[in-house]
């Protein structure tokens, strides 16, 4: 089987990497808006098998059968779901908010198998509590990591870990936007076994 990555996110492919050498990245087009009153598992949930579900409809059916993997992360502070800052000046808002706070981010995540147009949708929970942070620190970590295209505005696989006070969850890779070991589970569940 072929696997393939419905995602543009160079994050997302090196977390792949992993666990599998071999697979194709197709970036989908689908609109990211937050629906009303859409909580965020049903939103990261939605848009994990929306992008998955856009990629395998451009898929040849003179291609080899393939297993698409979708993905999709938000963040939520208070109730508010927060996603990336994309400038500088959001990301520094951003992290002023959270500062001293714990934020639970939320990964959609959802495996599509075209040759049996079976699907498996599920989402993973990660907590970030966050230390008490200057204006200073925020600025300084901001210019140093960048991290503008991440949901919360800090990359833990860099910098970003020295944000935080602690972190709670079952799977790290959740944090970093592909929970693995979840879909490690629904890899198997489709007859790729990663340790075959």
């Amino acid at each position: 089987m072929n696997i393939i990555l419905a995602s543009g996110s160079a994050y997302r492919k090196e977390l792949l990497k992993k666990l599998i050498t071999k697979f194709e990245c197709i970036a989908p087009n689908i609109d990211e808006s937050n629906n009303s009153n859409e909580s965020a598992p049903d939103y990261v949930k939605r848009l994990a098998l929306e992008k998955a579900f856009t990629v395998s409809e451009t898929i040849s059916d003179k291609q080899k059968p393939a297993l698409i993997i979708g993905s999709d992360q938000c963040a939520v502070l208070k109730i508010e779901i927060i996603g990336k800052p994309n400038s500088h000046e959001a990301a520094f808002e951003q992290l002023q908010s959270s500062s001293g706070k714990t934020v639970t981010f939320y990964t959609g995540i959802c495996v599509i198998n075209t040759k049996t147009s079976s699907q498996q949708a599920s989402y993973e929970t990660y907590q970030v509590t966050f230390r008490d942070l200057t204006d200073q620190q925020i600025k300084t970590y901001l210019e140093k990591d960048q991290p503008y295209d991440c949901a919360g505005s800090f990359k833990a696989e860099g910098l970003g870990i020295a944000l935080f006070e602690k972190m709670q969850g079952d799977d790290p890779s959740t944090l970093i936007g592909l929970p693995l070991i979840k879909l490690t589970s629904m890899l198997h569940s489709e007859g790729y076994d990663l340790l075959a």
